[in-house]
């Protein structure tokens, strides 16, 4: 969550330059690793979290005094990002083995 507030409240003086597309990768990961982490950590109401966050996120840039833009389609890329760190937790709980427990011993 830390390294959220950081990537997305730092001034445009701070941002570096990057190619074109870069910053929909960053929001795309960072919304993967932050609903991911928190499915693993089982936080309650996590999209719905998120999807607010995403929201909160791009008015407060454009609000603050950061010299940055609101940006739709970063709140779509969030969100596409928070689907798929969601759904890789439950792909990856899927795929593991179930332990079996063995049968309790009479006698």
């Amino acid at each position: 969550m830390l390294a959220s507030l950081a990537v997305l409240f730092t001034p445009a003086s701070g941002v570096p330059d990057a190619p074109p597309g870069t910053d929909k990768v960053v929001h795309l990961v960072l919304f993967a690793a932050l609903a991911a982490s928190g499915r693993i950590a089982r936080i309650p109401v996590l999209l719905p979290g998120l999807a607010a966050y995403a929201v909160v996120s791009e008015v407060l840039q454009v609000t603050l005094p950061l010299g940055r833009s609101f940006e739709l389609a970063d709140i779509g890329v969030d969100l596409a990002g928070a689907l798929a760190g969601w759904s890789a937790v439950a792909l990856a709980r899927r795929r593991r083995p179930r332990s079996v427990v063995a049968p309790a011993r009479r006698g």
